[in-house]
């Protein structure tokens, strides 16, 4: 005989899935038991329509005695419901089907879902193989569905990825990702090609991370049992796994032999920079796959980042600045703590140059910031204009951030945190709320060269007013206090450039057209204009203006050139220039 199972206890948990115990045998002797004990039930069968004007209909049908007594005639699909309240564990609900008509889909719910909590299963003869098949069928297709339930949502590709966006690798299709959890990558940060590994690769070698992290924090949950203490012992764990580190690194190959470096060779030679260098046996396999993790760990950041729309590769992480009344848009890159250069906008103070992350610390700052101007020695004042000496010995802090601000807005500028050799003469506005900063240049304290600006800037939204041509003449003016020949460190930048040959071009015009003789010295107007001749000459090519003729050098006296800046000076009038009797300061010794 079959022997009932007890109904299950209501506090049980349901995953799903069958238990080992419920064969098809029980469920078909319950049936007959139930069928035989009910003289009439009544069946309620559930018509699913796919179409949105579906409606339930239900259709009561009433067994006869002779039906009940023999359940084998017909498939009865028995929905087996565990509820502990119930005498069996199969009542209620039994759809009526005939053999020819009936549907070898699995029954769907209301909702057109497949059900996952509850099993469907025909019983169609008491043939003990048929009833082991049908329920091996039946705990597949719950496995499956429970699986299933389980799987994280696929991702649509519309939803957070741009298609017309590309990976910058040769021959990559952007398809897969370095941390093997998205489908499309559109960096070499991310780039499976760059970094030799296929998607598959990725995928699985992310799948045993995750499971390393679970038997980590298995781990850790086990050592918190322990009592904390200051000097605690390492754990048995521990030690084992310290012991397998040391016998991996113990382990790898101390070179690469011949084939090897003929193989990284080749590598090399075909791909070059666009793949990553082969990294087997460089170091050990454990060191290489620390590597590889923190590889996909900063993948993963640098992808949030991209989803959120702060950061893309290739480009200034530093948007913009947020910098007294201005907001400026940022040109290059400058290397700015990483904390702060990820944030895309940075908040200053116009006056001690500090940055800050937010609006909200730049307001509490300005609140109780007592600089109105820049520190050092205000050497020159006319009208609203002054110039500060800053020594980059005494004030460190804010000449760095100068530094730092500047290469924002200049490609070729090196000099970040190095401030100490150098003078800083700081440019400014004056209003009723301070001294506004408009531009600066840098200078060696002692240069060999004669290099009398290291560093020039005007603040963008200071340019195109002559503010650089003042800088720029207010060099030249230190020049000539300190009875020297000055020229501006190379390389100059584009927009230097443009402005230093404009400003020699004016300087030589004036002169020239101020001169009276017949014969001209290239060295005498270096000595009056503290020029360097070297700048003088290439500035009279340009200009056209150097000839040789007959085994001399003639300089050529160009009315045309000297009308057209007489008139540009007339109508720019004398507001953009320097005093030289306004400038107070005496030539530094020593450093």
């Amino acid at each position: 005989g079959l022997k009932r199972k007890q109904p299950r206890d209501p506090c049980s948990s349901s995953d799903g899935t069958e238990d080992s115990d419920f064969s098809a045998d029980l469920e078909h002797a319950e049936v007959s038991e139930t069928a035989q004990r009910r003289s009439s039930t009544r069946l309620t069968r559930l018509s699913l329509r796919l179409s949105q004007s579906s409606q339930d209909s239900a259709v009561e049908v009433t067994r006869s005695q002779q039906g009940a007594t023999n359940p084998t005639g017909k498939k009865y699909p028995l929905r087996q419901s565990r509820s502990s309240g119930s005498d069996t564990e199969a009542n209620g609900e039994t759809d009526l089907k005939q053999g020819a008509d009936r549907d070898e889909t699995p029954p769907r719910t209301p909702t057109g879902n497949a059900p996952s909590s509850e099993s469907d299963i025909e019983v169609s003869s008491p043939s003990n193989d048929l009833d082991e098949r049908l329920a091996k069928e039946l705990s597949l297709k719950e496995a499956a569905a429970h699986e299933l339930s389980h799987r994280p949502k696929r991702r649509r590709f519309h939803e957070s990825y741009n298609f017309n966006m590309k990976c910058p690798t040769p021959g990559c299709n952007s398809l897969g990702h370095l941390t093997g959890r998205h489908e499309r990558h559109f960096s070499i940060s991310g780039c499976p090609l760059y970094h030799n590994l296929s998607a598959d690769e990725c995928k699985g070698k992310a799948s045993t991370r995750d499971k390393q992290a679970e038997e980590r924090t298995l781990s850790h949950r086990q050592d918190e049992n322990r009592h904390s203490t200051r000097n605690q012992a390492p754990t048995e764990r521990q030690l084992r796994y310290k012991e397998k580190v040391t016998e991996l690194r113990r382990k790898r190959n101390c070179g690469l032999n011949k084939e090897q470096k003929e193989k990284y060779m080749d590598h090399r030679q075909s791909h070059g920079t666009n793949r990553e260098p082969l990294l087997e046996n460089i170091t050990s396999d454990y060191d290489l796959e620390l590597f590889r993790k923190a590889q996909a760990r900063a993948s993963e950041d640098l992808e949030k980042l991209r989803l959120a729309g702060q950061a893309s590769e290739s480009s200034n992480m530093i948007k913009t600045i947020v910098f007294g009344r201005f907001e400026l848009d940022t040109w290059y890159h400058s290397p700015y703590p990483e904390e702060y250069a990820r944030l895309g906008r940075l908040y200053m103070c116009e006056f001690c140059l500090k940055y800050m992350k937010s609006q909200t610390i730049l307001r509490r700052h300005m609140a109780k910031c007592v600089w109105k101007h820049p520190p050092g020695d205000e050497i020159y004042r006319k009208g609203n204009i002054s110039v500060f000496e800053v020594d980059g010995k005494k004030n460190k802090i804010y000449c760095q951030n100068l530094c730092l601000l500047a290469k924002l807005f200049l490609d070729h500028k090196t000099l970040y945190y190095d401030v100490e050799p150098f003078l800083f003469y700081v440019m400014t506005e004056a209003d009723n709320t301070g001294c506004h900063l408009v531009g600066y240049f840098s200078k060696e304290k002692n240069s060999f060269l004669n290099y009398n600006v290291s560093c020039i800037l005007t603040m963008p939204q200071y340019m195109r007013q002559g503010y650089g041509k003042m800088l720029i003449d207010f060099s030249y003016l230190l020049s000539k206090v300190e009875e020297k020949v000055g020229s501006p460190e190379r390389p100059l930048s584009d927009l230097g450039l443009i402005s230093y040959r404009s400003y020699w071009k004016e300087v030589l015009l004036r002169y020239l057209n101020n001169f009276q003789g017949k014969e001209i010295s290239i060295k005498e107007i270096s000595q009056e204009t503290a020029v360097n001749p070297v700048d003088i000459v290439s500035t009279l090519q340009s200009l056209q203006m150097l000839k040789y003729w007959k085994g001399k050098h003639l300089v050529l006296k160009r009315q045309d050139l000297i009308d057209d800046w007489k008139a540009k000076e007339t109508k720019r009038g004398n507001s953009k220039t320097i005093d030289p009797t306004a400038l107070k300061w005496t030539p530094p010794k020593g450093t």
